[in-house]
């Protein structure tokens, strides 16, 4: 401690917080400790916050030990305003109406706060944390637990430490006094430790085996399993959700690895893997072949003076039974056909509007084999579609499944080979839920993209049609995912059909901006193409979007756009007489009529071939007469006949443009 400043320790003490609320609990505690500080005028230095199964702790660096002395200046009311506004001020600010200045005929009250002591900042700004932490769930305990007013946290708080400058701050919060001392591991340590300030105490907590700094239990854990691993000549299958789970677990984290009985192999391994992450907070290894070994690492709480022999023989035999679970689950399932779980989704309910599971099944079937049968997925085997559609949903009723919903799709692939299907209709039911998120595979093999598509394709009409679309963050049906995961399926794979037009077009149309807007499209060149209508098909569509972008970014686009928005304008504005026959066009007007003769019918035809970066030539030749034309004549001439033919050009302009893209919704 300086004069001037010192270093602040708070302590948490609790009973076990789980693993998943530490990182949140970590944030809320530094913020509601720096909004109590900012409300009294205190800046801290660093603030660091730690979490343990046990414990939350902050440390705040260079505390100024005063808030320094502020006056602040209120405006009061008009001093022509009624007498009861100028009391209600008084009685606000607490002066007389001699203390107050005017100027320009309004009152100010100017208050001197004097300078607090931090350490009486704090006594106060401890207790106020504590009542307002937003814990996701929390309880009451011990007789106060019947009433409201009692204190809530999320397991009972059993100690806090406080200490400014290794002074403890005097505060007391529903009975719990703030001191020095707190406890070590449950398991390794005795009695009280009493703590001098913020440099002895992760020390002092690490000679009682609490390393209280979450993000090096994490590296001991991810360290310590990969070396497991690695003795074991196996190589762990990373999982850093896992490692954060297992050091919110864990005080002193020791990773140890144990073998389970091979037999358990002939579960699928994305099975072994659930059963011993989900239930078990294992991680798996694989063999240097990448073979799944009947190896897991698990992670103690404390070092056991036999080596982890006795805890891990004890968490073998949890997770034997938990893998004997699986493989009755395995062996169960197989015995009945997936055409026969099938009959049973008669019985679950799709939607209210939607009918059953089977209701959806038979309209996936039915778009599967046509989008096979049309060409539209080439390649795709139509009589293959239906079937992989027909059984897609069908592992939904098995019972591996119903103990791990998240292998759905999964668990119908392998329950398709072993009852010896084709491998195209097993890996269909297997990645027909595809991709989902940004970071999924996409499939490419012809009767897994048209069971995709289909099973997305499906989802989306059928919520359009009964009017359930997603409002603002509200997505229930994930109708957003599965627009994104048909944007992909068509563009990776090149597939060429209508999406229709509506309400779902515009639905694409918002979803491809967001997705497109990664790869750097913009999204107005997106509305300009779509603006023109009967634009439908995906790939159609980027293509003349990436050729426009490509122009929009040449000087000849950049020119062109400008000429379009002045024609634009000026025919926004007029009307005009169809011309007499016998009219002499000058020679600007002439130049633009017969190169307009030229790009409009070349710009059609490349259109027509698809051909979008040659559309955009030709309209590239329109900027050279367009510039000369409003160079060189007036469009709004006195002589009528001049006037109407040059809006008419105008007019011919604008509609040869819009061959290609509608350049009002261009910005720039």
């Amino acid at each position: 401690m300086d004069g001037m400043s010192a270093d602040f320790l708070l302590e948490l003490r609790s009973e076990e917080i789980p693993a998943r609320m530490q990182a949140q609990a970590r944030a809320d505690l530094e913020r509601l400790f720096r909004k109590e500080l900012e409300a009294a005028g205190l800046t801290p230095g660093e603030v660091a916050v730690w979490s343990t199964p046990r414990r939350l702790a902050l440390v705040a660096r260079a505390l100024p030990l005063a808030t320094a002395a502020v006056s602040e200046e209120l405006k009061g009311p008009r001093t022509s305003a009624p007498p009861q506004a100028l009391e209600g001020f008084l009685r606000k600010t607490g002066l007389s109406a001699d203390q107050l200045t005017e100027r320009d005929g309004v009152w100010f009250a100017v208050l001197e706060k004097p300078g607090r002591a931090t350490v009486d900042v704090l006594a106060a700004a401890i207790p106020a944390i504590i009542r307002a932490f937003p814990w996701p769930k929390s309880q009451r305990w011990g007789a106060a637990s019947l009433s409201s007013e009692s204190l809530r946290w999320v397991r009972p708080l059993s100690g806090i430490v406080a200490l400014l400058g290794g002074e403890i701050v005097p505060c007391e919060v529903a009975g719990i006094v703030a001191g020095r001392e707190t406890f070590g591991h449950r398991f390794h340590h005795s009695g009280p430790i009493a703590i001098d300030g913020v440099e002895d105490y992760a020390d002092k907590l690490r000679a009682a085996h609490v390393i209280v700094d979450h993000a090096e239990r994490e590296a001991t854990v991810r360290d310590g399993a990969r070396k497991a691993a690695t003795e074991a000549g196996l190589v762990l299958v990373e999982d850093e959700g896992l490692v954060i789970e297992n050091a919110g677990l864990t005080e002193w984290p020791v990773p140890l690895l144990g073998r389970f009985d091979e037999a358990f192999l002939a579960v699928p391994p994305e099975v072994i893997q659930l059963t011993a992450r989900v239930n078990q907070k294992y991680f798996i290894c694989r063999d240097a072949a990448g073979k799944l070994a009947n190896a897991f690492v698990c992670t103690a709480n404390i070092v056991a003076k036999d080596g982890g022999e006795a805890i891990v023989a004890g968490n073998r035999k949890v997770l034997a039974a938990r893998l004997s679970d699986a493989r009755f689950f395995w062996e169960q399932d197989q015995k009945t056909p997936l055409a026969q779980q099938a009959e049973k989704l008669a019985r679950i309910k799709f939607h209210e509007k939607l009918g059953t599971v089977a209701d959806k099944v038979a309209r996936v079937a039915d778009l599967a084999e046509s989008l096979a049968r049309d060409g539209v997925v080439p390649g795709a085997d139509p009589a293959q579609a239906r079937l992989a559609a027909e059984l897609c949903k069908a592992d939904l009723v098995t019972e591996m499944v119903g103990e791990f919903p998240e292998l759905q799709g999964l668990m119908g692939g392998y329950y398709a080979r072993v009852e010896g299907l084709p491998d195209a209709v097993a890996d269909a039911v297997r990645d027909h839920y595809k991709p989902v998120g940004q970071g999924d595979d996409v499939p490419t093999a012809p009767v897994t993209v048209a069971l995709a598509l289909a099973d997305k394709l499906d989802t989306l009409r059928s919520f359009f049609a009964i009017d359930e679309k997603p409002t603002g963050s509200k997505d229930p049906f994930a109708l957003r995912r599965a627009a994104l995961g048909v944007i992909r399926l068509i563009t990776d794979n090149g597939l060429r059909f209508g999406l229709g037009e509506g309400d779902l077009l515009a639905f694409f149309a918002d979803r491809l901006k967001v997705q497109q807007r990664e790869a750097g499209v913009r999204h107005d060149l997106i509305d300009a193409v779509l603006a023109l209508g009967g634009e439908d098909d995906l790939v159609r569509l980027l293509a003349r979007v990436h050729a426009l972008q490509a122009f929009v970014a040449t000087e000849d686009g950049v020119n062109l756009l400008a000429g379009y928005k002045r024609a634009a304008n000026i025919l926004k504005k007029e009307t005009w007489e169809p011309l007499p026959r016998n009219y002499e066009p000058d020679a600007a007007e002439a130049a633009l009529a017969e190169a307009l003769a030229v790009a409009g019918p070349k710009a059609d035809a490349a259109v027509a071939a698809e051909d979008f970066t040659g559309a955009m030539g030709a309209l590239a030749s329109l900027r050279a007469p367009i510039d000369a034309f409003f160079d060189d004549v007036t469009v709004n001439d006195a002589d009528a006949h001049k006037r109407a033919n040059r809006l008419s050009l105008l007019d011919l302009f604008r509609a040869a443009v819009h061959k290609v893209a509608d350049f009002s919704r261009i910005e720039g």
